[in-house]
């Protein structure tokens, strides 16, 4: 699936990776590629520009780590991207089903007279 099929929705898919735990920039592609079942496999030009713009928004915080002896940025989600996460879901609660009350049936309803 390409980043531009996403518009609007990535930034909710990354407060749900996080809401597991804090990880690194490689460790979220891979926790999305792996939650799609392989769908979702977006390049890093696509994840750490939304990860920034989620850090400036104050729903992710970051700091700085070495690793075997390679240094590596690690995001977590905030209280407040818990927040705007939880309203995410709301909104994509109401999204998907109003949108599957034309696409998710084979029987189109009755149209008032």
């Amino acid at each position: 699936m390409k980043a531009q099929a996403l518009h609007g929705h990535l930034d909710a898919l990354l407060l749900a990776v996080l809401e597991q735990g804090a990880l690194h920039g490689y460790a979220i592609i891979e926790a999305l590629r792996a939650r799609s079942g392989g769908t979702l496999d977006l390049p890093t030009g696509t994840i750490y520009p939304a990860l920034r713009r989620l850090e400036r928004a104050g729903y992710v915080a970051s700091s700085w780590s070495t690793v075997n002896g390679r240094e590596r940025r690690t995001y977590q989600l905030t209280e407040a991207g818990g927040q705007a996460l939880a309203g995410e879901r709301a909104g994509w609660r109401e999204f998907s089903a109003t949108v599957g009350r034309f696409l998710g049936t084979d029987e189109p309803p009755a149209t008032p007279a």
